[in-house]
């Protein structure tokens, strides 16, 4: 998708066309329709790396149904589940603007990249069941969760997913559910808005382009760039710069030379899924189910038992299962990505990695020497009746965790999404994972907040954020404002036709 009119000398350059970057364009010309902006892409069509359909597990992340947002019971026996509020407060921004990008014409067929799919969370063991039941106690106080159930009955858990009791013993099982859970298509609704982004004056879209090399000017920054199919090389300035390359950002970061990427290194994790797609299997599973931890896992592996819904298609997913890797993407990486990020300034920092979190190494070793029996028995915790014959295993993305040193200490690997910023708010780049593409209409709002803050400083820019994000400027979590909420959600839901 190479637009025959490249910008030369832009306000705005983008590097990597995933779900951040269209988002972040996408909201930028429609704040500013005056904005030039230049997006490059080093693979051959657009979205393909973590925004690929099959290179993440499509949950529109809520909080509904992950546990590894509520910490584990507390003392006096309550659950934590602030965080989970969170990060509903943050997908709804990301459902409101996908619900505008239809609703003003931006992107059609929304049911190519978002469905309607309930979220359930499942756990078995007496100790498990006593911390669901707890954690649905403190989540359906709350108005986001209010619809949410909790059952301990196989019976009922059975008829909301029955896989999940077929063939299954006596062990005490509890489980939740609410039917305003999503299954997305992040790489679908990330080039229908960079299509639109291609057609609008003063942008374009390049695919096959890789950015080599970033200089700091005056003003912004010199991007030395490689068109991959001319054999090309030439060069192009921005007065800003968003590296949202996944993998690919660290390294770029890391040339750019600012202060924040001083003693910053990345840990590549790699993901596989096992998958079904036998019908008469795929139709009695309709949701998507997350599970309590594994042992020594990270907070990405927690198991989950998932529809997935791609190009109309519905498919089962099982994992993730992780597999060891020193490459930084998926299609267009290198097996030196990692070799190549360690620098003087951050090898401190990698060593402590290796030193202070064995578990995880042990866990990717176990996982990656893992058979496919190895595989269907972890399955077999969500559906004991599953048989070999109907799964088989895919390749998934590769998510490079960030290293940093955080409050003084050296090597403490983030989970989470992580956006750095220089001191003159010239660059920004992503680095990290879940949940990041479900929020990533949060996210590039901070980034716009922080880099951009003229686009909202005017009345007439903070009603156009007003009419794209209604709810950007209020506190929904806050009780006084549920009917708000209520009413702000249930027109995003018909715009997006969830419901």
């Amino acid at each position: 998708m190479q637009n025959s009119n490249h910008i030369e000398n832009p306000d705005v350059i983008i590097v990597g066309s995933g779900v951040m970057s269209a988002n972040l364009g996408a909201l930028l010309k429609r704040l500013d329709p005056t904005l030039r902006i230049q997006l490059y892409e080093v693979t051959d069509g657009l979205a393909q790396e973590a925004s690929h359909g099959w290179n993440n597990a499509g949950t529109g992340h809520a909080g509904i149904c992950e546990l590894s947002y509520t910490p584990t019971q507390k003392a006096d026996g309550t659950v934590d589940v602030s965080n989970a509020i969170k990060i509903f407060e943050q997908f709804e921004r990301s459902r409101q603007f996908w619900a505008y990008a239809v609703a003003s014409g931006m992107v059609d067929k929304p049911k190519e990249f978002v469905n309607p799919l309930p979220h359930i969370s499942f756990v078995h063991g007496a100790k498990w069941v006593d911390y669901l039941r707890a954690r649905h106690s403190a989540m359906s106080a709350h108005h986001f969760f209010q619809e949410m159930e909790f059952s301990t009955d196989p019976a009922q858990i059975g008829s909301w997913a029955p896989l999940l009791t077929e063939g299954r013993g006596n062990v005490p099982i509890a489980a939740t559910k609410m039917d305003s859970g999503t299954d997305m298509n992040f790489g679908a609704i990330s080039r229908k808005l960079l299509a639109w982004l291609a057609k609008q004056d003063g942008c374009n879209v390049a695919d096959n382009h890789r950015v080599l090399d970033l200089d700091k000017t005056a003003d912004g920054w010199d991007v030395k760039v490689r068109d991959l199919k001319s054999g090309r090389t030439f060069r192009n300035r921005a007065k800003f710069v968003f590296l949202g390359a996944g993998g690919g950002s660290l390294k770029l970061l890391q040339k750019s030379g600012i202060p924040a990427s001083k003693g910053l290194g990345g840990f590549p994790i790699g993901g596989q899924w096992i998958i079904c797609e036998n019908p008469a299997i795929v139709a009695q599973h309709q949701a998507k189910v997350y599970g309590q931890p594994l042992d020594a896992a990270p907070t990405m592996a927690v198991p989950h038992l998932d529809t997935r819904i791609l190009d109309g298609k519905k498919t089962l997913l099982f994992g993730p299962f992780a597999s060891w890797t020193t490459k930084f993407l998926h299609r267009k990486g290198s097996v030196m990505d990692l070799p190549g990020s360690v620098k003087p300034h951050n090898l401190g920092t990698l060593l402590k990695i290796g030193a202070t979190n064995l578990g995880l190494v042990k866990y990717l070793v176990q996982q990656g020497t893992q058979s496919m029996k190895d595989r269907l028995d972890v399955l077999h915790v969500f559906y004991p009746a599953a048989k070999k014959e109907d799964w088989k295993l895919i390749d998934a993305g590769i998510r490079v965790q960030a290293i940093k040193k955080t409050d003084g200490q050296a090597g403490i690997v983030h989970y989470g999404t992580e956006v750095i910023t220089n001191d003159e708010k010239t660059i920004s780049a992503l680095l990290g994972a879940s949940p990041g593409a479900s929020v990533s209409v949060h996210i590039v709002l901070e980034v716009i907040q922080k880099c951009f803050p003229q686009l909202l400083a005017s009345n007439e820019g903070k009603a156009r954020m007003k009419e794209m994000i209604p709810t950007y400027d209020v506190d929904i979590k806050r009780p006084e404002n549920a009917a708000f909420f209520r009413e702000v959600a249930q027109k995003a839901q018909q715009n997006l036709q969830l419901i």
